[in-house]
């Protein structure tokens, strides 16, 4: 039998199937389904994406470089970071503070900056 008479039986099969048996098949499979899952066959996913692209486009929304996306995503872990036994963790900390006092980007979410900084003062840094 080929591959193609095979997918014909099973979509016969689970089209006349009982809730039982739908499931049986279903739980055989979920795993792999999941791990398939290709956003661009969504169509809410495609819609939401060309939205965003427009908004960039048009001006609404301004991008953010790669290079301002990594020093925010440092900052935030800086002041996640738990160990603050060592020192060089502490001027590493506050070093990036200071980069991030002094850029633009990060001034203008000053609510964010606010609970970074809060976040190092509980630390007693």
């Amino acid at each position: 039998m080929t591959t193609a008479e095979i997918r014909e039986k099973l979509h016969d099969l689970i089209d006349t199937a009982d809730d039982k048996h739908v499931k049986a098949v279903y739980s055989i499979f979920k795993d792999e389904m999941a791990e398939k899952y290709d956003p661009w066959e969504d169509e809410e996913f495609v819609i939401e994406m060309d939205q965003r692209v427009k908004d960039v486009e048009s001006g609404k929304t301004k991008g953010v470089s790669w290079e301002e996306v990594k020093r925010k995503a440092r900052l935030r872990l800086a002041t996640k970071h738990k160990e603050v036994g060592h020192q060089a963790d502490k001027n590493k900390k506050m070093d990036l503070m200071k980069q991030a006092a002094s850029d633009p980007l990060f001034l203008a979410d000053k609510k964010e900056i606010n609970d970074d900084f809060q976040a190092v003062n509980t630390e007693n840094i």
